[in-house]
This record gives structure tokens, sequence and C-alpha cells, in this order.
């Protein structure tokens, strides 16, 4: 060998080396920053599920339970209980424990598509592909996933889950009673509907008094005091019930004085209106 094909074989290796050496570091930064993706995602996925969590709580759900399984014993069927629940399609086995369908226990006998063959015919049984030769060789297996194309397609279902979750918050801030007014508004048709309510147990009584069943100092007690003050306890009872958002800490306005004086003023200015429209009548 000349030195001139010596030098050339020692360019070309070392070039090999640099481009090995280039390679390596970049493998090393591509799986380093996987590493790092994957540790954000799932310090993402973690802040979810605790978020989820506290709205399951604020609306009511409960928890799902810890899976338990009862100790079968010999010949006696088990019990699994998990969460969410098994498939439709499956089937509690002999002994204990849940098949999963034709995919969730292959080899086993009469379950799925791989049903239990003689040792002799066992290997018949594995998937060929057949060539024009007639031979029969092992079917390829599938490619393996890109891990960036796969963390990417996490986290393009992670951003979906926080659009969802974010509409569910505010889904959550909406109380169920009237959930596109505001407070105000809110407060003020809930005391005016019990004050119309109160007016029709004011007609009742009104009725009553004419034929005899109530006195007049009876009347006018639950006109003025009995009648707007159960309006106003009503009133600020559904405020309470219906009216507060799932996801508010605390109690909402009610707007207590609004709400007494709407109260025990349009219960006698309901008796006052049946008296002007029962002398106009007349």
């Amino acid at each position: 060998m000349s030195f001139e094909e010596y030098a050339a074989l020692a360019r070309q290796l070392s070039e090999q080396r640099r481009a090995g050496e280039q390679h390596a570091a970049t493998e090393s930064a591509r799986r380093r920053d996987l590493h790092a993706a994957v540790d954000s995602l799932q310090q993402r996925l973690t802040a979810q599920g605790q978020r989820l969590d506290q709205l399951g709580r604020a609306i009511g759900v409960d928890q799902p339970p810890a899976a338990t399984a009862a100790g079968p014993g010999p010949g006696t069927p088990g019990e699994a209980t998990t969460w969410p629940g098994p498939p439709s399609g499956s089937s509690t086995a002999p002994g204990g424990g849940e098949s999963a369908g034709a995919a969730g226990a292959p080899g086993r006998a009469g379950v799925g598509a791989y049903p239990e063959l003689p040792a002799g015919e066992a290997r018949l049984a594995l998937p060929t592909a057949v060539t024009p030769a007639g031979g029969g060789v092992p079917a390829q297996r599938a490619a393996a996933a890109d891990p960036a194309v796969e963390l990417e397609l996490a986290r393009r279902m992670a951003d979906e889950a926080d659009r969802h979750g974010h509409q569910a918050e505010l889904l959550a801030q909406r109380p169920v009673l009237l959930p596109t007014w505001s407070p105000l508004a809110r407060a003020v048709a809930v005391y005016a509907g019990c004050s119309a309510a109160a007016g029709v147990l004011m007609l009742m009584l009104v009725l009553a008094s004419g034929v005899g069943l109530v006195d007049g100092f009876t009347l006018g007690a639950w006109i003025c005091a009995g009648l707007p003050a159960v309006a106003f306890f009503g009133g600020y009872l559904v405020l309470g019930r219906w009216g507060r958002p799932a996801m508010v800490a605390g109690t909402p306005p009610r707007y207590l004085p609004l709400g007494f004086l709407i109260c025990f003023l349009l219960v006698p200015m309901a008796y006052c209106a049946y008296l002007l429209l029962v002398r106009g009548l007349r």
C-alpha cells in the first residue's frame, strides 16, 4: 500500500468517525428532547387529572372505587370490580376472572380466534404468508411507532382535553337556575316570583275572608307581614339551592335588602291592586 492510499484511507476513517460522533450527538440530543417533552407532558397530564378530580367533587361525582377482587375457592367463580367496567362482549370464565374476548385470551380453549389444537397441529396455526413457491414464511411484524409522532399525538389529545376541561369549568361556574342571567337579575326574578306566589295565597285568603273563614285582623296580618316574610324566605332558599354555581366557593350574593324590599312591597301592592280592580268592576 502506497503512502497516498494509506493517507486516503486514514481520511476516510476519520470522516466516518466524525460522522458517527455527530450522529451519536444528534441522537443523544433527540433523546434528551424526547425525555424532556415526556416529563413536561406527564406533569401536564397530572395537573389535568387533579383538575378533573376537583370538577368531579364540585358536581358531586364520586371517585371510582379501587379495584378489588374476591378470592375464589376451587371451583367457585370469582368476581372482579374494576372501573370503568369491562366491554360488553366480555364473559366470565370458569374459575374466576373475566375473559376479554378474542383478543384477550389467545390460546385458551374455546375462546377467541386461537382454539387449542393438538401438539402436531399447533405449528399449522401460526400466521403465515404464502409465497408463490408455496413455502410459508412468518408474517411481517408491524413497524415500530415513532416516539416523536406518538408524543405529538399525545400532546394534541392533551390540548383537546384542556379545551373540554375549560368548557366544563365555564359550565360549572353557572348556576342551575337562569344560568345566563346576571346575579342581580336572577335575584330580582326569584324574589318577584316568590312574591307572585304569595299573591296567589293572598287571593285565597281574601276569598276565605269573604265567606267568613278568616277575620279581618288575620287577613291584614298575613298581607302586611306573613305572606311577604314567606315570599322573602322562599326566595332566599331558592337562591341558595339553585342559584349557586358548582365551582364558586362560598355563598353567592342573595341581595337580602333588595329581596326584603321587593317582597314587602309587592304583596301589599297586589292587595291594593285587587281592591282597586274590584271597586272598578263594581
